[in-house]
């Protein structure tokens, strides 16, 4: 028999929701440290979100099997056809990992029938287990951490009971995943700011992101990280495909990541999302072992981790095309490994640290010099300060094109050229430790490129350099500045407005200002010591 229909309560709006699993995340706060309670809270409405979406699509095909004229008992018989819920994009739920049962249960079940009693995180492991085993898709992904001693079973059933206020359908699948994929993305952001250094591990922010994305404009074909984290790259991605009407299904994204938790955070997002990953079989050293050796890739996006010291370096490895990197600084490992991946007209944005434009040391020039004289080096663009909670190092983004001749990426050949963008004085102060880069920031240096480039999002606009901000150099200039790539060496200082005071007045004027200043100095320097004797 398929089970009673529930009363709808009202779909929680993206305000609620944040507030609602925030509330929950406090739930937990005192009792384990930042990583535990991340991995808990996202598993939960990870489970939360499968089984509220199954349950949706399980009250549609009974309303849809009642509709074609059959009766309660017939309904009964083919409401549990796994096909009709997978082939609708909706994982199967087994009975004992559905939300009710758990929810039924929050504070454990007694002991029954000959069984031991089970407490709530019992349940909950069970509930992945079953979940995994019945969605091949989700093998080894899922968090089995909820019935260890550091998980409080109390706050845990109440965690279970606040999570069950909110509500993850209502209003279609689709905006049922758009709602939780960005609270998803939320705890991402607020669990890295957390988690400071570590944060950055698995969280690049989305403004970042969006740089890379906008410039690189991902339509169709094979989209690749080589340093996923928990695989932010792809879901702006998606959003982009979005916000222009594109086919979702035209990329197929494939990544690679080093650490075993983020692995797993990075599957279950791209699940949410409805983005089927090739991650590999298991979190891998991309430099170790590269689990996508023979793929050819349209797009990469990366924020790989700044100037590691420690890596799997193998000086005969063949991905060292333009010289080996240095045994203390894997950021043109990373390039070069990049640079591989690429099919004959493929496309590049990596985020390094703003040492790679310049760094001598270990044989880097060298590298970047090959790089250049190569033309691989479509674009540099140097991004502001404080974009990172995690991190202080200045960054900047490096864009590499295979081909920069006129054809499907631009009307305009760029053969020989190399685009730099001094972005450093764009962003907002969202609070005294982070910047954040506005849409109107994001466009703007989105903009440039395509203009230079001629592709079809400059609208016709023609590229013009701009003091201060954007230059189009060629190889020979470059070369000229020895392959130092850092764009304020290349567009100069902006112009500045003229005022219209003579240049002998201003000077005057200025002067007798300073002198001014210095007596009001020698004042405030006078009461001072007059205040500092009375003390004494």
């Amino acid at each position: 028999m398929p089970p009673k229909k529930k009363v709808e309560t009202a779909p929680s709006t993206m305000k609620e929701l944040k507030d609602t699993l925030w509330k929950a995340a406090d739930k937990l706060r005192g009792s384990m440290d930042a990583s535990q309670y991340k991995d808990v809270i996202l598993g939960l409405v990870f489970l939360k979100y499968v089984s509220d979406a199954f349950e949706e699509r399980r009250e549609q095909l009974s309303e849809e099997l009642a509709a074609d004229g059959m009766n309660e008992v017939q309904i009964g018989q083919l409401i549990d056809d796994t096909d009709e819920y997978t082939g609708r994009g909706v994982f199967w739920v087994p009975g004992n990992a559905r939300w009710g049962y758990l929810a039924e249960n929050a504070k454990g079940l007694p002991a029954m029938d000959g069984e031991a009693p089970k407490n709530i995180g019992e349940l909950i492991d069970a509930a992945m287990d079953a979940v995994m085993a019945s969605n091949p898709t989700l093998a080894a992904t899922l968090p089995r951490i909820f019935n260890r001693d550091s998980v409080d079973q109390r706050r845990l059933g109440e965690l279970l009971d606040l999570l069950n206020t909110a509500r993850f359908t209502g209003q279609g699948s689709g905006r049922a995943r758009d709602l939780l994929g960005e609270v998803y993305e939320y705890f991402l952001e607020k669990f890295a700011r957390a988690e400071g250094k570590r944060g950055g591990e698995f969280y690049t922010p989305a403004g970042v992101v969006r740089v890379l994305v906008e410039v690189l404009e991902p339509t169709s074909g094979r989209v690749y990280d080589p340093a996923c984290g928990s695989g932010g790259m792809f879901v702006q991605t998606e959003k982009f495909l979005d916000s222009h009407n594109a086919d979702r299904t035209a990329i197929s994204v494939y990544g690679q990541e080093l650490n075993e938790r983020t692995w797993r955070m990075a599957k279950m997002n791209l699940a949410i999302h409805g983005l089927n990953a090739n991650l590999g079989p298991r979190w891998q050293d991309t430099f170790a072992r590269d689990v996508h050796p023979d793929m050819e890739a349209d797009y990469i996006m990366a924020n790989p981790p700044f100037n590691i010291k420690d890596w799997a370096r193998n000086e005969s490895d063949p991905r060292w095309r333009y010289g080996v990197p240095p045994a203390n600084n894997a950021n043109y490992a990373w390039i070069q490994h990049i640079i591989s991946k690429l099919a004959p007209s493929g496309t590049a944005g990596v985020v390094m640290a703003n040492g790679s434009m310049s760094s001598n040391s270990g044989g880097e020039g060298q590298i970047r010099a090959q790089l250049v004289e190569a033309d691989l080096v479509s674009c540099l663009v140097a991004l502001p300060t404080q974009l990172f909670r995690s991190t202080g190092i200045p960054v900047c983004t490096w864009f590499f094109a295979k081909d920069k001749t006129a054809g499907e990426y631009g009307s305009v050949d760029r053969t020989g050229q190399v685009l730099f963008v001094d972005a450093r004085n764009l962003g907002h102060m969202v609070d005294r430790a982070e910047r954040a880069l506005s849409d109107e920031d994001i466009a703007k240096i989105a903009q440039t490129f395509h203009e230079w480039r001629g592709s079809a999002s400059a609208e016709g606009n023609t590229y013009v350099d701009e003091a201060g901000f954007c230059y189009s150099a060629s190889l020979t200039e470059i070369k000229e500045a020895d392959y130092a790539l850092t764009p304020g060496r290349y567009v100069g200082a902006a112009d500045i407005e003229d005022d219209g005071e003579p240049l002998e007045e201003k000077i005057s004027r200025l002067k007798q200002e300073l002198f001014e200043q210095f007596e009001e100095s020698d004042r405030l320097a006078a009461v001072v010591r007059q205040q500092l004797g009375r003390v004494s």
